[in-house]
């Protein structure tokens, strides 16, 4: 990767490709930054044999002459399939359950006893759902009858493919070579392209059609290429696909109507009668599609001008949709690249589609490119550090030709000498000091008197284009917007802008992020020169700018975190210098205004706002945004997420709750291969971390109004549940409820959470649900200074009800308790009856719903009830106290003298015998407001006996469905 000067920085010299970079794997033998789609597939165990060992299968699938002769597979082509290739062979020619017993035993023969185990397994569950055919064999089509002719002139279309595939990556808008070490390794490929059409459960068939998803510059058109070119060798399928074309939906774009047939014709087939042959078998046939941003019309989403005939002439608008829906071709393989703003259309289309998300570098990946980049390791060590610091920047670029184009800035800057920080305050400003480098050129070929006019029509452009999900723009939309050519060709000589191939006068920015931050530029230009010297923008496109900034799981559009890091007061005045325009402050003040309105009235997820406010780099502007917001709900699952909640939460003057998710996905970012970077890296990348989860931590100890913090779905690693405890336990916290729920912790980590709490005395309410605290965390927890207690679906047994109970006798203020859903049975609940009976004990409410309690518990609850004043409510709901337990409940509180206002028995499996001991009770005991009997079996009888009680007594609410 060459240092060397370039007369412009094109958007892709030295930029890697990425389309091995898929999500979701599942089966160990791939990399965790790629995704095979093996989810649902079925005989992954296959991925198990070593490379000779699959050889040995293939070869003895042969020789005991499995495969029928009339298949016509080559051992050439076997020789080179894979093992998810395989799998899909062995379904399709062995139909049902034989498949399954073909594989079992060849396994047999050679002795992989683990592996049969699994198959065997794999058999007998998805055997319901095999289809009831495997007593037929599967008569499979006849190959085709071809001509010597007919074999050249498809040997030939061949040579064409590898030859306008090599090199696979795009070259309009990638050119250039690559060098890189790490992205280009051919085996990541191999080992995740076979799968795409791996069978899958309940059916066990092949995907029809399989969606590649992935935002712009991510790597589909790579990957479709390098399918191609696979294809063109033989190596993609060759048993399945005898035939495969590419199609650009630009090509369906820039002509008339015309045929099916005749598109195949154009692609290197010149034999009407040849693509008749080929196209008479579209079960051995695969159809990519890519690149429907370039498509200039609209996909018809219903049937009508739909058709089944290949030989009809369609504008490209029907061809394309009959085509996706399978009107045409219905037995046809389809792989389909689309960007989510394309998917919306197409989704309309397609049946039944498998899916597959290309996610780019991951963290490590790209930090071991920014080394990589890099010759002089100074340099390298410094331009990793800005980078780990800024966590935005270093997401997008998960984005191969972004990465480049980061690096590339970066480099130019530290050339000048120039510290990082300073140049660069946010990452905004990182894609100003890009553009600056070829904002030389322009400013050279046009005029200053209209170079002003010029730019804004080209950021006009830029946004309609991402309001209106628009990428490819004619001739007539520049003049509109008053953009001269001489300024298409300006922006087109420095690659900003791109011609579209054999569509006239069409033009795309090259990198779609182009367009995203002239749209974004658009917002806040300030134009000196007119009576209106800015474009006003108006609190709808302040809020769709917030939503923008991360619309989706797959799909964020920068062009609102592009807005608010103009806002930036260094960066504006960055974009002075480079671009000559001055941009318009009064936006700024519109902003602050509609973002403190949103408090009440929410439009977009705080952390889409969050995001945006972070990218700003201004505390002041956070500050006076965020007055008024008293409610904050966190999901962090990325480091960006972490980053601008470390940001934004210290900033939130009025904050009353938070609630706070940090997923298993935050995790996985860094994943395992992180260990790849040099220690330092790793020793500096947690220190980034511990600092950014301290500010977030800090807000619960220094924030004046903050009273409610829950946690809930949580992995809550040693570091972050250090860093927490070591905040709650602080005297000067104000935090009065405190509410875990669901977290992922050791239990010597809960030890140190809750083992110091006591030292908060602002904190009154502890609700712990669905937390594995272990013994020695429930011994370490103190009641002292808590008023409600919540340990509920704990895995909590006997023991802890020892440690609990001892609380409980000693505590003064306690007033509610629940240990609802753990496994307490009769022997745990007795000590909690016995702390009870203490005359001390203040507890008001005690909930033991659904405990694995029986009637054995209730001949303990008598003492409790009659020494105990203060307990108002009980709930046993959901336990099996039967018949025995009720009217041993009721003779207690018969006997004794307590204070008991409500009293929950729902589902307690008790029948119509012990309403004559409830009535009876019901007369006796006058202080009775509300009693939950329903879900019992108590019947008509029952109902009729409670009912006598009922009319004669008022004020008693009484559930009893």
């Amino acid at each position: 990767m060459s240092e060397g000067d370039q007369r412009y920085p094109r958007p892709l010299d030295d930029v890697p490709s990425t389309s091995s970079n898929l999500s979701s794997v599942r089966d160990r033998t791939y990399p965790e930054s790629l995704a095979c789609p093996c989810d649902d597939g079925v005989m992954v165990y296959m991925s198990y044999l070593e490379k000779t060992e699959l050889q040995i299968f293939k070869k003895m699938l042969v020789n005991e002459q499995f495969l029928p002769d009339t298949l016509g597979i080559t051992w050439e082509q076997l020789d080179r399939a894979s093992w998810a290739e395989m799998v899909h062979l062995l379904i399709e020619i062995f139909p049902g359950v034989l498949a399954w017993r073909v594989v079992l035993e060849i396994l047999n023969t050679m002795n992989k006893s683990r592996i049969c185990s699994l198959v065997e397994k794999e058999l007998k569950d998805i055997l319901p759902t095999l289809e009831l055919t495997y007593f037929h064999l599967n008569l499979r089509k006849a190959p085709l009858s071809l001509t010597s002719e007919d074999c050249d002139q498809i040997q030939a279309y061949r040579q064409h493919v590898m030859k306008d595939n090599f090199p696979e990556w795009d070259k309009t808008i990638w050119p250039g070579n690559q060098e890189d070490f790490l992205y280009m390794e051919i085996e990541k490929h191999n080992a995740v392209l076979p799968c795409l059409f791996l069978p899958r459960s309940p059916h066990m068939r092949q995907p029809n059609t399989v969606i590649i998803h992935g935002i712009p510059g991510i790597g589909k058109t790579t990957l479709a290429r390098k399918v191609m070119a696979m294809w063109a060798r033989d190596e993609f399928y060759a048993h399945k696909f005898k035939y495969a074309f590419y199609c650009h939906c630009r090509e369906l774009s820039r002509v008339g109507e015309r045929s099916f047939s005749e598109w195949i014709e154009s692609q290197g087939l010149r034999s009407q009668a040849l693509v008749s042959k080929i196209l008479s078998r579209p079960d051995q046939l695969l159809l990519l599609f890519d690149g429907f941003e370039e498509f200039t019309s609209s996909l018809i989403t219903g049937t009508a001008g739909l058709t089944k005939d290949w030989n009809q002439k369609l504008p490209g608008t029907l061809l394309l949709s009959s085509l996706l829906s399978k009107r045409m071709l219905p037995e046809a393989t389809l792989l389909i690249m689309v960007r989510p703003t394309s998917w919306k259309g197409v989704k309309l289309l397609v049946r039944n589609p498998s899916h597959v998300t290309l996610t780019g570098f991951n963290r490590t990946e790209t930090l071991n490119y920014f080394r990589l980049y890099f010759k002089r390791e100074v340099m390298g060590d410094e331009a990793v550090d800005f980078a780990m610091k800024n966590a935005i920047l270093l997401s997008m670029c998960r984005v191969p030709v972004i990465c480049w184009l980061v690096c590339y800035c970066l480099r130019t800057q530290m050339e000048e000498t120039v510290d990082l920080t300073k140049a660069c305050p946010n990452a905004t400003s990182v894609f100003v000091l890009y553009l600056a480098t070829l904002f030389s050129t322009i400013f050279k070929k046009l005029s200053s008197s209209d170079y002003q006019k010029q730019l804004e029509g080209v950021c006009h452009l830029a946004a309609h284009g991402i309001w209106s999900l628009k990428n490819v723009f004619d001739k007539t939309e520049f003049q509109y917007v008053m953009v001269a050519e001489t300024t298409i060709d300006a922006f087109l000589q420095v690659n900003i802008l791109r011609k579209l191939e054999g569509q006239g006068d069409h033009y795309m920015f090259a990198l779609f992020i182009f367009q995203e931050f002239f749209g974004a530029l658009f917002h806040i230009l300030c134009y000196a020169e007119r009576d209106i010297d800015y474009h006003w923008v108006s609190r709808k496109d302040i809020q769709d700018l917030i939503k923008l900034s991360r619309e989706s799981e797959t799909y964020d559009s920068q062009m609102g975190l592009f807005f608010f890091g103009l806002l930036n007061e260094e960066c504006a005045e960055i974009v002075l210098r480079s671009f000559k325009c001055e941009l318009f402050s009064s936006n700024k003040l519109k902003a602050v205004k509609v973002i403190n309105k949103l408090s009440n009235n929410p439009c977009c997820e705080i952390s889409q706002l969050f995001h945006c406010l972070a990218e700003t780099r201004e505390e002041n502007f956070a500050l006076s945004s965020l007055v008024g917001y008293q409610k904050v709900s966190l999901k962090i699952k990325s480091q960006e997420d972490l980053e601008a909640s470390a940001f934004c939460l210290k900033h939130c003057p009025d904050l009353k709750k938070v609630e706070l998710t940090l997923s298993r996905d935050f995790y996985k970012e860094l994943g395992p291969s992180s260990a790849d970077l040099a220690s330092s890296i790793h020793v500096k990348e947690d220190e980034i971390l511990f600092d950014w989860l301290q500010d977030v931590c800090s807000v619960f100890e220094t924030s004046d109004n903050l009273e409610m913090l829950t946690v809930s779905n949580s992995v809550m690693k040693a570091p972050v549940m250090q860093i927490l405890a070591t905040t709650l336990k602080k005297p000067q916290c104000k935090l009065q409820r405190l509410q875990l729920e669901h977290c992922e912790a050791t239990p010597k980590n809960w030890v140190d959470l809750v083992g110091d709490l006591e030292r908060n005395t602002q904190l009154k309410t502890l609700l712990l649900r669905e937390n594995f605290l272990g013994i020695f965390g429930v011994n370490h927890l103190s009641t002292s200074h808590l008023g409600e207690l919540a340990l509920e679906k704990c895995n909590l047994t006997e023991v802890s009800c020892e440690a609990i109970a001892i609380s409980l006798r000693h505590s003064k203020l306690l007033t509610h308790l629940s240990l609802a859903e753990n496994n307490l049975k009769d022997a745990g609940s007795r000590h909690i009856w016995r702390a009870l009976e203490y005359l001390m004990c203040p507890l008001q409410r005690l909930v033991l719903r659904q405990c694995s309690l029986t009637s054995g518990c209730c001949k303990y609850m008598a003492s409790a009830l009659k020494n105990n004043k203060n307990l108002r409510s009980l709930d046993l709901s959901f336990n099996q106290l039967r018949d025995d337990g009720i009217i041993l409940l009721c003779e207690a509180m018969n006997d004794a003298d307590c204070e008991l206002l409500i009293l929950e028995l729902e589902k307690c499996n008790f029948t119509s015998i012990s309403c004559h001991v409830l009535a009876s009770m019901l007369c006796s005991y006058k202080k009775l407001r509300h009693l939950d009997i329903s879900k019992n079996f108590i019947g008509m009888e029952g109902r009729v006996t409670l009912s006598l009680i009922f009319n004669g007594k008022q004020g008693i609410p009484v559930v009893a469905q």
